[in-house]
């Protein structure tokens, strides 16, 4: 909604007022003096509206993704299809993004398979409540490490200590509202949008690095449809974005192993020696910040 206040207060002793010609110059000064308040008082009105209705937007919106983490939260299985594109920027400024597809199956309180396929990477992660392990199966090897606890746990250290975070791993855990509010400076509730044919409401959020936004399905089952976060801290603010489809919880899904089956005879190595298993080719360099 557009609004336009126009004031137009009179000034000039000049002024014909039909009727009133004999009007004195002290009475047009006060006609106009008068007419500013009202004017004045008018102007104040509006900016209040205004931010009374930025302000329900706002609560709005936290109210929204609030429901969607409390959601998840609230979920034992979980199972979805994704789609992710991860963009670069060149030393040149070029813009490149880099597209995967795969799968994540989860069981609380600490069980995760997930698949990642692309142009590069063919990848499985299994983590059955005390050991991660990443199969790259286009080496045919895996590597294998020792993480006790529960998904927010395993989540939390792939992402910190290892640099392999999960896919939508910001949506994943028991606290997600409080990890996605954090430092928080602007929010926009942008009404509904449509994901995969899945009617959503669309949420904006910035923070000092990097801005989000969030498109959450309508209904009982408010998970994310769609997930996109954009770097202000690089050149030409490269984004990650992540579609989920297929999504299923409770006894709708499939119930699996999470222990990881070596069934290839896979060879196992070294994290450092799995090739073209993490988010970036292992023929990209990362310079400050940039890849190329």
């Amino acid at each position: 909604m557009i609004v336009k206040l126009v004031c137009n207060p009179v000034f000039s002793n000049s002024l014909k007022l039909k009727g009133n010609s004999s009007m004195k110059k002290s009475e047009y000064t006060f006609l106009s003096s008068r007419l500013v308040r009202q004017c004045m008082a008018a102007i104040s009105l509006l900016a209040l509206l205004i931010s009374s209705a930025a302000s329900a937007d706002e609560a709005d919106a936290k109210r929204l993704l609030k429901e969607m983490s409390d959601y998840l939260a609230g979920q034992t299985y979980i199972s979805f299809n994704y789609d992710s594109t991860l963009e670069v920027v060149t030393p040149d400024d070029q813009v490149l993004g880099l597209a995967s597809s795969g799968t994540l199956s989860m069981a609380r309180p600490g069980s995760i398979r997930a698949t990642r396929s692309g142009g590069f990477a063919d990848v499985e992660m299994n983590f059955d409540g005390t050991t991660f392990t990443i199969f790259g199966k286009n080496m045919n090897a895996y590597t294998q490490v020792e993480i006790p606890g529960d998904i927010d746990n395993v989540v939390n250290k792939l992402r910190e200590d290892y640099g392999r975070p999960l896919p939508a791993a910001d949506l994943l855990t028991t606290d997600a509202y409080d990890a996605l509010m954090a430092d928080v400076t602007d929010i926009k509730d942008l009404g509904s949008g449509v994901v995969g044919g899945v009617e959503c409401d669309s949420l904006a959020f910035r923070k000092p690095e990097v801005d989000f936004q969030i498109w959450i399905a309508q209904g009982d089952a408010r998970y994310p449809c769609k997930y996109v976060i954009t770097s202000k801290k690089v050149a030409n603010g490269p984004k990650y974005s992540i579609e989920i489809s297929h999504w299923e919880t409770g006894a709708a899904v499939k119930k699996i192993d999470y222990t990881f089956k070596n069934s290839t005879n896979a060879d196992k190595v070294d994290l450092k020696d799995l090739k073209d298993t993490g988010d970036l080719p292992d023929n990209f360099v990362m310079i400050t910040g940039e890849s190329e």
